[in-house]
């Protein structure tokens, strides 16, 4: 195992070993390097005033994003499940959205959609004699969340149509029997067979969330002000915007300490699912 141990190590422990080096270094690159610093920069991080509100920011963005996904993901799902025409068709076309880039996703959104002036959205408002909505600035966390869920609604639906394949026809038909309507046996029947693959959806979905980066650059770039920066954007603005390596170390450090704390519960909570 020495090969895999060492690529782990390379790949990993490196990286990291650099970030909690620099996050402990007076170091900006418009100014000369001050050495080491100690503490300073977990300091100068966690009293910015704009930090509790990114931390909000991120958490609003992961547990939306994760509602919407589940929520569509599982509808799409046992909708799919159903046998009918072009079924197959529409499967492929339901998870095209997945393997779009990020980037390119939330610049179709942006300028094709959910632009207020020659947007598709605005257009159906005008036509409606409605005023259109400028999203990206009266609604910048809310346009996030929509992309994001249109992206990553086909990963849930497609984990969840897979687990549906195994499900017991007999005791679907058992419960039609015993009177139990598409509403009943959907609460009593699948829900409960879809735990297992929800929770590993729910895994899976919130560590990508909390590195969501490119739909922000590409669209808000974090603002207005605050409005749409979460974590990992905060380092990159520290990083590449402020060039305040030590800094954006410091925020990278913590990033990854509240992502393991939120992975560590996650995994247990699967774990007993499983």
């Amino acid at each position: 195992m020495a090969p895999a141990v060492g690529l782990l190590a390379i790949w990993m422990i490196v990286p990291l070993a650099l970030t909690l080096w620099y996050s402990l270094q007076g170091y900006n690159l418009l100014s000369p390097p001050r050495g080491f610093v100690g503490l300073e920069n977990y300091d100068y991080l966690l009293t910015d005033p704009g930090l509790p509100v990114v931390i909000w920011n991120t958490i609003v963005l992961v547990v939306a994003a994760l509602v919407a996904t589940i929520v569509l993901g599982t509808q799409i799902a046992v909708l799919f499940y159903q046998p009918f025409h072009g079924r197959a068709v529409a499967r492929l076309l339901m998870v095209a959205p997945f393997f779009v880039m990020p980037t390119v996703s939330a610049l179709v959104w942006k300028n094709l959609l959910m632009h207020p002036v020659y947007g598709l959205f605005a257009w159906i408002s005008r036509s409606l004699g409605l005023t259109p909505v400028d999203w990206f600035a009266d609604y910048p966390m809310a346009a996030i969340i929509i992309i994001i869920a249109w992206e990553w609604t086909p990963f849930a639906a497609l984990i969840l149509l897979t687990s549906l394949q195994s499900l017991d026809r007999d005791l679907v038909e058992a419960a039609r029997m015993d009177g139990a309507g598409p509403i009943a046996t959907f609460i009593f029947v699948t829900l409960p067979h879809l735990a297992r693959p929800i929770a590993v959806v729910v895994m899976l979905e919130t560590i990508f969330f909390l590195a969501i980066y490119a739909e922000i650059l590409a669209t808000t770039v974090g603002g207005p002000g605050l409005a749409t920066t979460n974590l990992p954007f905060f380092i990159y603005s520290r990083a590449l915007l402020a060039f305040d390596v030590g800094g954006a170390s410091a925020g990278g450090i913590v990033a990854i300490v509240l992502a393991s704390v939120v992975t560590f519960f996650l995994v247990r909570a699967v774990a007993r699912q499983l």
